[in-house]
């Protein structure tokens, strides 16, 4: 995963817990998942206001 082993994972997954606190993470998986579902379908079906902008240019 990115090229990190097993060790980083976890030290990093214990950082976010001290730094977030364990009830505030799902909330933050959930927020991430929601965003990045949104970017692939705008790059998959591009909305009409960036089509029009192009075609004033």
């Amino acid at each position: 995963m990115f090229g990190m082993g097993w060790p980083e994972v976890a030290v990093i997954s214990i950082v976010a817990i001290l730094i977030f606190g364990p009830k505030k993470i799902p909330e933050l998986g959930s927020t991430l998942g929601k965003t990045l579902r949104g970017f692939k379908e705008e790059f998959k079906n591009p909305s009409d206001d960036t089509n029009s902008e192009e075609e004033k240019q």
